[in-house]
């Protein structure tokens, strides 16, 4: 199982990392939850989030912003993932934590470290057997966000 967690992260994360936003949502169930929050946020329970979205069709919405409404600068990540650790698992829903960073290279070369965290997931089988996240929380190790968190972490 841990083979399967680790290609859903990585697949995942290469979504993003190769400007392939639109297969990006592909990786979450129809009724997804996804949100990005900071530490202090997630410790205290609260709901709000920096992007924030309840299920596949907004992740849609969000990467169709991105490509026809939205301006920001031209970026791209590169993520770095710890191995995913199994905090949990019942009725059919496994809850994982994985570790994270995030590099950002922006246009004119320059490459900075943009986030670092934690993914906690909770993750089902879809009806072919490939695994889903149901939910992602990302829990940002930060409360300074950089206002150009426009691509999903």
């Amino acid at each position: 199982m841990l083979d399967k967690l680790i290609a859903l992260n990585a697949d995942c994360a290469a979504a993003l990392d190769d400007d392939r936003l639109e297969d990006w949502p592909g990786y979450f169930t129809e009724d997804a939850f996804y949100r990005v929050t900071t530490a202090q946020n997630h410790a205290r329970g609260l709901p709000a989030g920096l992007i924030y979205a309840d299920s596949r069709q907004m992740l849609r919405d969000r990467v169709l912003s991105l490509r026809k409404a939205n301006v920001y600068e031209a970026q791209r990540y590169r993520h770095l993932l710890s191995v995913p650790r199994l905090r949990g698992e019942a009725g059919g829903r496994m809850q994982v934590e994985t570790g994270f960073a995030v590099l950002r290279i922006v246009r004119g070369g320059a490459t900075d470290i943009f986030a670092s965290g934690r993914y906690l997931d909770e993750v089902v089988a879809g009806p072919d057997g490939q695994l889903l996240l149901q939910r992602r929380d990302v829990v940002c190790d930060s409360s300074r966000i950089d206002t150009l968190l426009a691509i999903p972490l």
